[in-house]
């Protein structure tokens, strides 16, 4: 979902170092970014696309305040927020870069002294168990974190296999240190929101349970096995019901002290022990989606053995690996990190939600063996359909196959016979528009990457794209558009609709299937009806077919949009930018258009009223941080000039990506914003996925090496790259010049060297 801030993608002061000679490539990661401002990544351990994605989390603001919405709530999205000065403890599920949130499971917090089960508050941090912090003893390295706990001087580490949270702690002497395990603890949190949790003490170092939630995701659950490296000598818990009716007979036990068998909608727990000087005592926390015996198993097959540095070496070799699929020559150490941080974020999500065994919560909350694929979760497909997706059918097609396999046993799985819109933890959140896994499954089956049934899959998106009474599709059939008063994101609804419906299209013409090829070309064309010719825009239209009276082409509230002004939006027609900018005038129209996007200066008061946008994501009224946009710059390839296309994408590469706290001119958005900058980093993008052509930029790279899956590689070389020479003065591909400025993918899968002459000098004209 791309709510806006500015998530950073880059380098914070803090040392790095390695700790393996064998890697390379991870010095250049810096995970721990983007907290300045909203701070909607987290900077803990993982390793990628891991189901345990395990940080630090710095406030717990609940969601609503006097029943009212907390707006600055959202800027824990994450959990953490670089500027905040404690640290609450650390949590094993986080989102990264959304603009909405959910999740942090189980959080976990040492401490010494009087046993404290309430995070207290930042200003008065000793009257609970969070602690203050300092940036100087944090250090953050892909799947390890660290930080120096300043209240009882606890060093905290953390590490992860894909299932499983490895912790250590080092304490200071005491006979009175502890183990912290809120149960109650949550991102977005609120009074409620636990449905029900449950605590079984099996023996002196080990704990299952589970916790249920209703949030984001209604029905979630999350199962979990906790191992301690040391037996505790003592453990308690903490209810926190509120009143309730009928409790039973429960109370025949002192369920407080020592009781093995816990169940209520919150619980808070503290493991004791006796510590020595600087001694470490570890915790391993096991997630499962399926059951407390499957959470065990996935710890004794991942994390058998207390080797906290061991775990850490095998997670930075999984991301080296990772991180080796593109191998990049910058002009600069910055830029390598920008790069390999991007390459780093577009590898977290969406995560794997399924057991060693294969076994998997499905939608339908049955249990549901994978039986050929991986199992992932969390699709926030609004952003990802863009630019991350047709990246991973180039870098790791298998991956995103076992992706595409997952979105259709969803759809196998819902009653609501629909493809998932953003799913998390077998749940649909139904957040945002479109049905944009329309768009992945048809360009990974027309690029040859899923091996599914292709007849399955059209039959899927048919059904998906016919769902009439979701979000307007039935108004949109009929009158061949989203009428203002059916839906207050009309328009948007209306060009994203119109787009899928073109990806089904293209899918039925593969299959042979001229009906529905027919009727979703025909849907496709839908974008017609609500550009209005008298003002150049798109513009929101009644059921009666009148435009909208009262209308500004810069506002975004309550003028037919989601998260984007007209001005962005009416250049939403990737399937056909030809054919829109005929509508449009012609060629010059479109540029003068472009050019006064970028150059406008758009006035404050559209968007400070706004947690979404912010003038550093801004660009003229070009907002990169809405996806939306993301192919904008690249329409001038179809204009007389081109190398207007190159001017702006350099410009937005370096106004948008930066090292530091604050380095994303908007939220990643589970990996859309860095898959963006690794395309155009390359010199080339997928303006319409579903299409087999790339659309040629202005690359960054000095040269690149893009390794295949299939053994092959893309060698691309950019000779006198400057940062004055943003043009490109030739391009060609395997010594045939690109006179169209566009690349196939079938051309790019096999294998190839892609050469840009770089120039201070626009090549004017076409």
């Amino acid at each position: 979902m791309n709510v806006r801030n500015l998530l950073g993608v880059g380098l914070l002061c803090i040392p790095f170092f390695l700790r393996a000679q064998e890697t390379k490539l991870i010095q250049y990661v810096k995970p721990l970014i983007g907290t300045a401002r909203m701070g909607h990544t987290f900077p803990g351990a993982t390793v990628p696309f891991g189901a345990v994605q395990l940080s630090p989390d710095t406030d717990t603001l609940s969601y609503a305040v006097n029943g009212q919405y907390n707006g600055d709530v959202y800027k824990y999205c994450a959990g953490y927020q670089y500027s905040d000065p404690t640290i609450v403890g650390f949590s094993h599920t986080h989102f990264s870069g959304t603009g909405h949130s959910d999740l942090g499971d189980i959080l976990v917090m040492p401490t010494q002294g009087k046993v404290q089960l309430n995070p207290g508050t930042a200003d008065k941090p000793q009257e609970g168990y969070r602690s203050p912090y300092s940036h100087a003893n944090e250090r953050a390295e892909p799947n390890y974190y660290s930080v120096l706990l300043d209240k009882h001087q606890i060093k905290a580490e953390l590490t992860t296999t894909t299932r499983v949270g490895i912790h250590r702690y080092t304490f200071p002497q005491s006979d009175a240190s502890h183990l912290v395990v809120d149960l109650t603890a949550g991102i977005y949190n609120y009074d409620g929101k636990n449905v029900w949790t449950v605590v079984k003490v099996l023996n002196d170092s080990t704990l299952v349970g589970y916790r249920q939630t209703n949030g984001w995701s209604r029905t979630r659950t999350v199962y979990f096995a906790i191992k301690t490296s040391k037996p505790f000598k003592n453990y308690g818990a903490k209810y926190e019901d509120g009143k309730s009716v009928y409790n039973g007979f429960w109370r025949k036990f002192d369920q407080k002290h020592n009781f093995p068998d816990l169940a209520a909608h919150n619980i808070k727990l503290h493991l004791d022990f006796d510590t020595k000087a600087q001694e470490s005592i570890q915790m391993k926390v096991a997630l499962s989606p399926v059951s407390m015996k499957n959470a065990l198993s996935n710890m004794g097959n991942e994390a058998p053995d207390w080797d906290f540095d061991a775990y850490v070496r095998k997670g930075q070799l999984d991301w080296e690996k990772e991180l080796q699929k593109i191998e990049v020559d910058m002009l600069n150490k910055e830029d390598l990190v920008n790069f390999y941080t991007a390459m780093y974020h577009a590898s977290l999500m969406p995560t794997i939600y399924m057991d060693q065994n294969g076994e998997y919560k499905g939608l339908d909350q049955e249990i549901h063996q994978a039986k050929g694929f991986t199992n992932y979760t969390s699709f926030s497909l609004w952003d990802t359909f863009r630019a991350f997706h047709p990246l991973l059918n180039l870098i790791h097609p298998s991956r995103n196959s076992d992706i595409v396999a997952s979105m259709m046993a969803h759809y196998d799985q819902s009653v609501l016979k629909m493809l998932p819109i953003w799913s998390h933890y077998a749940n649909d959140n139904w957040c945002m528009s479109g049905y944009h896994s329309v768009s992945v499954i048809v360009d990974a089956i027309l690029k040859g990457v899923y091996k599914g049934d292709p007849e399955a899959a059209l039959r899927a998106c048919v059904q998906t794209a016919n769902t009439r009474n979701y979000e307007g599709i039935g108004a949109y059939i009929d009158k061949g558009y989203v009428p203002d008063d059916v839906s207050g994101t009309s328009v948007s609804n209306t060009l994203e609709y119109a787009y899928d419906d073109w990806c089904i299209a293209q899918l039925a013409k593969k299959l042979g299937k001229e009906d529905i090829y027919q009727t979703f070309s025909k849907r496709a064309e839908s974008w017609r009806a609500l550009y209005d010719p008298t003002i150049g825009f798109m513009r929101p239209k009644s059921s009666q077919g009148k435009f909208k009276e009262k209308f500004d082409v810069l506002d975004t509230h309550g003028q037919g949009f989601i998260e984007g002004n007209s001005w962005n939006y009416s250049l939403y027609v990737p399937h056909q930018p030809k054919e829109m900018m005929q509508v449009m005038g012609g060629p010059k129209k479109l540029e003068t258009y472009l050019d006064s996007l970028f150059t406008m200066e758009l006035p404050d008061k559209y968007f400070e009223h706004t947690e979404d946008i912010t003038r550093d994501g801004i660009i003229g009224n070009y907002v990169h941080g809405n996806e939306p946009s993301h192919h904008v710059a690249y329409l001038y390839n179809i204009t007389q000039s081109p190398w207007k296309a190159q001017a702006r994408l350099r410009q937005i590469i370096r106004n948008q990506y930066h090292n530091g706290h604050a380095g994303l001119g908007g939220n990643d958005d589970c990996g859309q914003m860095s898959a963006w900058y690794l395309f155009t980093a390359l010199g080339f993008y997928p303006v319409a996925p579903g299409d087999d052509g790339y659309w040629i930029g202005s690359p960054l790279v000095k040269s690149a090496k893009i390794k295949l899956e299939n053994g092959k590689s893309i060698q691309i070389t950019a000779r006198n790259q400057s940062e004055k020479n943003v043009y490109v003065k030739s391009v060609t591909w395997n010594g045939k010049v690109l006179d169209d400025l566009k690349l196939s993918y079938s051309a790019l899968i096999n294998g190839g060297e892609l050469v840009f002459d770089m120039t201070s000098k626009p090549k004017k004209g076409k």
